[in-house]
Parts: structure tokens; sequence; C-alpha cells
């Protein structure tokens, strides 16, 4: 269960990131609203998860996850400029995201 709590944190990252983007400066409300829920949401995941996942393990899923969307996003959006290169460092992102959970969570 730990492990969902995180990935579903790490999908908030990604909300959390884009949405304070697009909030300019906390200038606009709806952005800048979904930046705070989600910013609490994903944080409080994140604490939770780390009950059962070592920290490191769990911060760099989190980061990665979080990351990787947040750049997909902005590919996809048009906010960001889509590339070969930017495609295979996102892949490899992905990879040791998954590389962590393949190698366990041993304390």
């Amino acid at each position: 269960m730990s492990w969902i709590i995180l990935i579903l944190s790490g999908v908030l990252e990604a909300v959390w990131a884009t949405a304070l983007g697009r909030s300019e400066g906390f200038t606009r409300l709806w952005p800048s609203v979904i930046f705070g829920v989600a910013l609490v949401a994903s944080m409080g995941g994140l604490a939770v998860a780390m009950r059962e996942i070592p920290t490191g393990t769990a911060y760099a899923v989190w980061v990665g996850i979080g990351a990787a969307l947040t750049v997909v996003v902005a590919m996809v959006t048009g906010t960001e400029a889509i590339s070969v290169v930017k495609v295979l460092l996102v892949l490899g992102l992905v990879g040791c995201v998954i590389g962590l959970k393949l190698v366990g969570d041993t304390h």
C-alpha cells in the first residue's frame, strides 16, 4: 500500500508543479488553489509512504515520478519543446524509478 500511496503522491507532485507554473507567481486564483491542495496532499502521501519505505528511496521515487510527469505534461501541452533527447532522458528517469522499486525497500 505504501508504494501505491508514494506513486499517487508523485503524480500529485506533477500536479502542483504544473499548477505553480500556471499560477503566474500566485496571481491566478485557481492554479494557486490547485497548487496548495496538491502540495499538501503530495507531501502528506510522501510522509505516510515513508513510514514503510526508506527516506532516500521514497524521496527519489517521489521526485522522479513528479519530474518525469511534469516534463511530459509540458511537452504534451506545448509549453516545452519535444526532442528525442528529452524523451530518452525522461525514459531513463522512469527506468531509474522502476529500478529503485525492483531492488526493494530493505531497512
